[in-house]
């Protein structure tokens, strides 16, 4: 037996309509295998975006399938850009619903892009610092064969 795929789909009057799987897909639709291609994004990190609410839930086939539309994927590049540029999920959760409200004033998103850049920096700066002190435990190492080694001595010590 032959069992078909359908979605259910709400209009934007609230009229649910079904359809069958590949009715849904030739009007813009697409898998989650389409939708990770098309956003760049991984099939699992698509899922657990949708389980920590950045991305809504997502129409569903009658066999429970995920299906995406465009605006889905708009979202999950939005995502996968914020992300590549560092921000933490609840900084991104911020930033979509301010793009989301198209009445927003652009100072609540400098805001969060301004608190960003200082947690950036100030990260950078402890980068820098460890840097600095692993270049000067290695100048003090000599690297033969004594076990002597000021790095493993810095390691070992309570600090």
């Amino acid at each position: 037996m032959v069992r078909l795929d359908f979605i259910q789909l709400e209009h934007e009057m609230g009229k649910r309509e079904t359809l069958e799987r590949a009715e849904a897909l030739n009007q813009g639709l697409m898998d989650i295998g389409r939708a990770s291609k098309a956003s760049e994004v991984s099939i699992k990190m698509i899922r657990h975006y949708e389980a920590i609410g950045l991305l809504n839930k997502v129409a569903r086939t009658f066999a429970n399938y995920r299906v995406y539309g465009p605006n889905d994927v708009h979202v999950l590049r939005f995502i996968r850009r914020a992300r590549k540029l560092g921000f933490s999920v609840e900084d991104i959760r911020e930033l979509l619903s301010l793009w989301q409200n198209k009445s927003r004033s652009s100072v609540s998103v400098k805001k969060v892009a301004g608190k960003h850049i200082e947690d950036l920096k100030r990260r950078i700066g402890e980068l820098q610092a460890m840097v600095d002190t692993l270049e000067h435990l290695t100048r003090h190492c000599h690297g033969d064969h004594r076990p002597d080694c000021p790095i493993l001595d810095d390691l070992s010590s309570a600090r």
